[in-house]
C-alpha cells in the first residue's frame, strides 16, 4: 500500500501529469511536492558579482513557490511542499530516503538518443538511486 508520495515538481507539463497521475492513483495517500532549485541548470555562476547570489536564490525560490502554489491548485486537496537546492535527482534520492516516503513519481520528458545523453536524465538517475519504488510518467 502507498501511504506516502514523493513527487518532484518543476511545473513543467511532464511533472504535472505526475501529480495528476499520483492523485488518480492514490487518491488518499499523502503528498509531497519536491521543487529542487538547481544552480547548475539555473544560470547561476561563481563570477557572478557580490551580493548577487543573495538576489538570485530569492528570485529561485519565489518562483519555486509559485510552481508550488499553482500545483496546490491543481490538486485541489492539502498537500505538502518542499524547496531544496541541488542537483534534482540526487536530492530527490535524498530526501526520499530520509523521509516516511515509500513511493516516488517522477515526470519525464522521454527524450531518447543524442538529446538524451546530452542532457541527462533526471527519471532515470532517479529510478536507478531510489531506495524506495518509482513510477516514472509520460
Amino acid at each position: 500500500m502507498t501511504d506516502h508520495v514523493l513527487v518532484p515538481f518543476d511545473g513543467t507539463p511532464q511533472s504535472e501529469a505526475a501529480l495528476r497521475f499520483v492523485l488518480a492513483e492514490w487518491p488518499d495517500a499523502d503528498v509531497t511536492l519536491l521543487y529542487v532549485v538547481d544552480p547548475v541548470t539555473s544560470g547561476f555562476t561563481q563570477r557572478a558579482l557580490p551580493g548577487s547570489s543573495e538576489a538570485w536564490y530569492e528570485h529561485a525560490r519565489d518562483t519555486a513557490q509559485e510552481q508550488l502554489d499553482a500545483a496546490r491548485e491543481l490538486a485541489g486537496r492539502p498537500i505538502d511542499t518542499r524547496i531544496e537546492v541541488g542537483s534534482p535527482a540526487r536530492v530527490a534520492v535524498e530526501v526520499a530516503g530520509d523521509g516516511p516516503f515509500d513511493h516516488i513519481v517522477v515526470g519525464s520528458h522521454g527524450r531518447e538518443g543524442v538529446s538524451r545523453i546530452l542532457l541527462g536524465s533526471v527519471a532515470e538517475d532517479v529510478v536507478r538511486r531510489s531506495p524506495v519504488p518509482v513510477t516514472v510518467v509520460r
